[in-house]
Order: C-alpha cells, then sequence, then structure tokens
C-alpha cells in the first residue's frame, strides 16, 4: 500500500443544475409549466407576474417611469446583478419605507360580495358539484337497509372489491371462490354472504356486483321480468350471442331465428357495465401550447401565453440588500435562480414555436387538404432541419399541443411511419391509412360487411399494399370491431 500522485485525462459529462432545468421544463406540459411558475414565484421573493395589478414592479415603474418589457429584463439580467454588487456601500435605512406602504395603500380594494344584512356568499369551491362515488352510493344504500353487524362487514368486503365497472373481483382468485374468502372474513357463513350479495346486486345500478356478465345481464333480466328464452340464452348461449352466430343459438335451443333476433334485441338494451356512470377519474385537460393561424395563403405560429404569469424580475430588492451581507448573498442567489428560470421559459417557448413551424412547413399539404394527405415523417427530419437532436425534438413534441385549423392536435401525432406505395407515387403515412380503413368501413352495408382481405383489396386498387394482419392490427387500434362483430341482422 502506498500513496501516488498522477495526472489522468478523461472526458465526462457533467449537467448543471441549469442545464437539468432547461431539460426538465422543455418536456413539461403546459399545465405543469403553469404550475411550476406559479410555485417558484411562491418560494423566490424576486419574481413578480407583470400582469398582475399592484405589483411590485409595476409601482416602481409607475413612479421611476423605466420600461419593464420582458425582452429588457432578460438582456438584463447581468446589468442587474452588477447594479446589486455597487449597493453594498448604502445602508438599509435609504429603504423608503414610507413610499412603500403608500403604495399598498393605493392598491384597489377587494370587493365585497355582501349585500345588506345578507350573510357573505360561499367561496366558489364550495358552488362546485361533484360526481358521487359508486362506494358512496352503495354504502349509503347499505346504511338504509335492515343488514345485521356480520353482514355489514361482508358487505363493506364487497364494496372494497369493485372495479371501475361495478364487478366484484380479487386478483388471484375465481369468480367462484371470491365469496367464500370474503365471508371467512367477515366470519359470515357463505350461504347468508350469497343472499346478502343478492340484496346488493339489486341495489341501484341493478346489477352491481356481480362476479361474471352474464350474472349481471341475468340479474336485470329477472328484475325486469324477462321470460325464460332470454334466461337460458344468457346463461347458456353468451358466447355465441356476443359472436353474433344466432343460427346456432335458434338450433341448440329449438326456437325460430326471428325469436332469437328479438331476445338479443332485448339483452342489447341491458347494461354491461354497472358502475359506468360512477366512474370518478380526474378529466384530463389540454391546452394548446401554440396556436396555427392561417392568414390568406401562409400559416403562422404563435406561442399561447393566455394565463401564463409574465416573469419579472423585481426591482424592489436591489436597495433592500444594500449593507447587509447575509441579504445580500440571499437575494443574489435568489436573482441567479429568476433569471435561469426567465431565461428557460424563454428558450422553451422559442423551440416549441421553432419546431411547430418546421412540421407545419413539412406536413403543409395536411393543413390545405385533409388528413388523407399526411406525409411521413420521423423525428430525424425535423432535427436536421432546425439544427437540434433528436431527443430534443423528442422532448419538446411530447405532451404538446397545437390548434389549427383542423383541430387540437398533440405534436407527436404528424410523426408517421412510411407506406410504401407502387410506381412513384410518394409514400402514404400510416396514419392517412388508418383514415382510409376507417372510411372504407363507414361506407360498407351493415348487412354486408368487408372482410380485412376485402379491405386489403380495396386499398390496393388505391395504389395503398399493406398485408392482412396489418388491416387487422390498424383496425383494432381504431377500436373497430371484425367483420363477424359488425354484421347487423336487424
Amino acid at each position: 500500500m502506498e500513496i501516488k500522485q498522477q495526472l489522468r485525462l478523461s472526458q465526462q459529462l457533467v449537467m448543471t443544475p441549469q442545464l437539468q432545468q432547461a431539460i426538465k421544463l422543455l418536456q413539461m406540459s403546459r399545465i405543469e409549466l403553469e404550475a411550476l411558475v406559479r410555485e417558484e414565484m411562491l418560494e423566490n421573493p424576486v419574481l413578480e407576474d407583470s400582469l398582475e395589478p399592484g405589483s411590485r414592479l409595476e409601482r416602481d415603474t409607475e413612479s421611476t417611469g423605466e420600461s419593464t418589457t420582458i425582452d429588457r429584463q432578460v438582456d438584463a439580467d447581468d446589468k442587474i446583478t452588477s447594479e446589486v454588487g455597487k449597493e453594498t456601500e448604502k445602508k438599509s435605512d435609504d429603504i423608503d419605507w414610507e413610499r412603500y406602504l403608500e403604495n399598498h395603500s393605493l392598491q384597489a380594494p377587494v370587493p365585497s360580495f355582501r349585500r345588506g344584512n345578507e350573510d357573505e356568499l360561499p367561496g366558489y369551491e364550495a358552488t362546485m358539484a361533484s360526481g358521487e362515488d359508486l362506494v358512496d352510493h352503495l354504502w349509503w344504500q347499505i346504511r338504509m337497509s335492515d343488514l345485521v353487524e356480520d353482514e355489514m362487514r361482508f358487505a363493506a368486503l364487497v364494496l372494497g372489491n369493485l372495479d371501475d365497472a361495478g364487478y366484484l373481483k380479487m386478483e388471484n382468485v375465481p369468480p367462484e371462490e371470491v365469496v367464500p374468502k370474503l365471508s371467512s372474513e367477515a366470519d359470515l357463513h357463505p350461504e347468508d354472504a350469497e343472499e346478502v350479495l343478492k340484496i346488493i346486486q339489486k341495489m341501484d345500478p341493478l346489477g352491481v356486483a356481480s362476479r361474471t356478465l352474464a350474472e349481471c345481464l341475468r340479474v336485470q333480466a329477472e328484475h325486469h321480468e324477462m321470460d325464460a328464452l332470454t334466461l337460458t340464452i344468457i346463461d347458456e348461449h353468451l358466447d355465441n350471442l356476443e359472436k353474433k352466430n344466432y343460427t346456432a343459438i335458434a338450433k341448440d335451443l329449438d326456437v325460430a331465428l326471428d325469436e332469437v333476433y328479438d331476445v338479443a334485441q332485448v339483452i342489447a338494451e341491458l347494461e354491461p357495465r354497472p358502475g359506468r356512470n360512477f366512474i370518478t377519474e380526474e378529466p384530463r385537460y389540454i391546452v394548446p401550447d401554440v396556436h396555427v393561424h392561417k392568414v390568406g395563403e401562409k400559416y403562422f405560429v404563435v406561442a399561447n401565453d393566455d394565463g401564463m404569469p409574465k416573469l419579472k424580475i423585481s426591482g424592489f430588492y436591489r436597495s433592500a440588500m444594500a449593507g447587509d451581507p447575509k441579504a445580500k448573498e440571499y437575494i443574489q442567489n435568489k436573482l441567479r435562480s429568476a433569471q435561469w428560470l426567465i431565461r428557460s421559459i424563454d428558450q422553451r417557448r422559442k423551440t416549441i414555436v421553432k419546431v411547430t413551424e418546421c412540421i407545419v412547413d413539412k406536413q403543409r399539404d395536411f393543413f390545405d387538404k385533409g388528413i388523407e394527405h399526411l406525409k411521413p415523417m420521423i423525428l430525424r427530419d425535423v432535427a436536421e432541419a432546425v439544427g437540434m437532436h433528436e431527443s430534443t425534438i423528442s422532448r419538446v413534441t411530447s405532451n404538446k399541443y397545437v390548434a389549427t385549423p383542423r383541430g387540437v392536435f398533440e405534436l407527436k401525432f404528424f410523426f408517421n411511419s412510411a407506406i410504401k406505395r407502387e410506381g412513384s407515387k410518394e409514400d402514404i403515412a400510416s396514419e392517412a391509412v388508418k383514415q382510409a380503413i376507417k372510411k372504407i368501413i363507414s361506407a360498407e352495408e351493415g348487412s354486408n360487411p368487408y372482410s380485412d382481405q376485402k379491405i386489403v383489396e380495396i386499398l390496393a386498387e388505391r395504389d395503398i399494399k399493406i398485408a392482412r394482419r396489418t388491416v387487422a392490427k390498424y383496425r383494432e387500434m381504431l377500436g373497430i370491431l371484425s367483420s363477424s362483430k359488425r354484421k347487423k341482422y336487424f
């Protein structure tokens, strides 16, 4: 063992905190960015929203007549920092606290919503309606029933194992073993547990807590007092009913085909997912990051700044740190953080606009003629055109949306693989092929739907040659059933 000194030359990638922040902002959605900016404004007193009435920077501007545009603020970052260093010889008593408090007193008062002797109106949050949860809805009905303590425990376990569709399911437990397992946990006899489950299934929504689709439909059919043929088809021929194999049902039950058609129509009116109206998933809101406007024959890309705080660096803190080294160090750190945030947001904005302009230029036919004219495009095509790396383009287009004259689209929508075409014709985008398949199926006759092979032949007539399995894959991606399930018998 010995200690040595030696020189070693090596290369390594070091990501500064500022670079990490820029990358993080680039891949954020518009809503996430707005939330982050407002959080930074709460934590960093140096940051201000220049659009807010009565902001410190706005009041300081009105009294001094200085310009406060964001472009000048970004360009003047270094100047602000140097000015801060020159103020160390000033005293903290130089702050004009009287003027500061006077400016606060000149702000417009908060409007009052009181009328005469009426009580104050409730806040906005108190007036918002919320959807009722399925479990809460059922538990209220259970409390109104005459179940005893051990039956209530079993009912609570049932509600705790409902899925979004309203079915009683337990992971890795067969449907027939769910009730015995829950009844043992509730210390209730299995036969009594089955009776409690039937009571729950007859509550609103009808058929909830069923273990299978057949059980769910049978509960509803019995409630509506449907005939024996309907109950038999639900119990024994649900698979054939799903496949619309009505002939097999009629032959097995020795009934007329027309009767099977009538029963199928009745069963189709039942609810296969009782809990669908109680799903409490939060809605997903989409805010476009950019807008594409058509003026004459040209398209213009404009960043969407609506609702986004317009950040400024407050000039008030320049004099607040004079004479106090600790205050100076604290405010200087906050100034650097604010400067980098403003620069990163501005760079993010410019990058998204630049990439969108390139997409609009390459997909001009789509904007002029429609989705059938969407061209094949990959990340490399845009990366080479704008002089950026493909990973940057991927971050820019993730969770970013553009509002166009043809609707709102995610930027990733415009990137499609190429489908070869015969002859000298240009390749076609996969998304355009999907839309072609969708149009072909929408134009078919309900009694004689096109098979996947027939769709292949129709596309071939349009010089689009793809395999049958590719048609099946695109059809499933569009949520379209197979030809046997699309066939209409009545």
